[in-house]
C-alpha cells in the first residue's frame, strides 16, 4: 500500500473557549480525490489550514509524507483593478515554478490569457488561472476551497471536468472544499461531511444515503444530488468499494 500523502489524526482546534473542530480524521492518497462539505462554521477552512501547516491543532497531529509539495487554490482572489498585472507576470510571481509556465497555461486552457489583465477577467477565467498558478509547484497534493465561487453552471462543470483530468493524468491527490455534492459527485473518490466533527464519510452514494448527512442538510439534501444521477451494475459496500451484483437468474 502507498504511503498517504498526508493524514488528519484525531485533529482538534479550539480558539478562544470555542471548539472549531473535534477529533477530525482525514487520509489524503496519491490519485484521489476527497471533497469536504458541511454548512458554513463547519470546520472545513480549519481543517484545510492544518493541513497546510497554517494552524496548529490543539490535539491530535497532521502528518505529511516527507517532501509533500502542496498547490493551493484560495476562495478568491481580490487585485486592485488600477494594477496592471498580466496573466503571465501573475503566475510568475512568489519563487521559482517546478513546471514551465507555457505547460501550465496548456494544462489549464489559459493560453489566450496570457497577456490578459487579471483584473479584466472573468470568474471562470480568474478561477482557472488561480488553477494554474496552484499547479506551478507541480504539486503532489492540489488544495483547492471552493473552486468554482462565482462560476456560472456552465464553468462549473467544465472546471470539475479539468481537475478531475489533471488528477488522472498527473496522479495528484486532491482535496476539495465544496459546500454540496451536486456537480463533484461523479469524479469525487471520497466525501467528509462536517460539522466541527465528521458526522460521516465514505463514497458519495454511501454519504448521501446516511441519516447524519440528512439530519445536516435536512430538505436540501435531495436537490444537492439532484443533477447527479449515479446508474451502474454495481453497488457499494459500507468502504465504498465496488461490490459487482449477482447476475439475474435466467427465465
Amino acid at each position: 500500500m502507498n504511503e498517504p500523502l498526508l493524514q488528519a489524526r484525531h485533529v482538534g482546534v479550539r480558539r478562544g473557549g470555542r471548539t472549531l473542530l473535534h477529533r477530525a480524521d482525514m487520509t489524503l492518497e496519491a490519485g484521489k480525490i476527497v471533497t469536504l462539505i458541511g454548512p458554513n462554521g463547519a470546520g472545513k477552512t480549519t481543517l484545510v489550514r492544518c493541513a497546510l501547516g497554517l494552524i496548529q491543532p490543539s490535539e491530535g497531529r497532521i502528518e505529511r509524507r516527507p517532501g509533500l509539495r502542496i498547490g493551493y487554490m484560495p476562495q478568491k482572489l481580490a487585485i486592485d483593478p488600477s494594477l496592471p498585472l498580466c496573466v503571465r507576470r501573475f503566475l510568475t510571481l512568489g519563487g521559482k515554478p517546478r513546471l514551465p509556465l507555457e505547460q501550465v497555461l496548456e494544462m489549464t486552457g489559459t493560453q489566450p490569457l496570457a497577456e490578459a489583465t487579471m483584473s479584466n477577467l472573468s470568474g471562470g477565467e480568474t478561477q482557472r488561472v488561480l488553477l494554474a498558478r496552484a499547479l506551478m509547484r507541480d504539486p503532489d497534493l492540489l488544495v483547492l476551497d471552493e473552486p468554482v465561487q462565482g462560476v456560472d453552471v456552465t464553468g462549473q462543470e467544465a472546471l470539475y471536468r479539468l481537475i478531475n483530468d489533471i488528477r488522472r493524468e498527473r496522479q495528484c491527490g486532491v482535496l476539495l472544499v465544496s459546500h454540496d455534492l451536486h456537480l463533484v459527485m461523479a469524479t469525487t473518490d471520497t466525501v467528509i461531511c462536517l460539522n466541527q466533527h465528521v458526522c460521516c464519510h465514505g463514497h458519495p452514494d454511501q454519504v448521501t444515503n446516511d441519516p447524519a448527512y440528512h439530519a445536516l442538510f435536512g430538505e436540501r439534501s435531495q436537490s444537492l444530488v439532484a443533477p447527479y444521477t449515479h446508474h451502474h451494475d454495481h453497488r457499494h459496500d459500507d468502504h465504498g468499494n465496488i461490490v459487482e451484483q449477482d447476475s439475474p437468474p435466467h427465465a
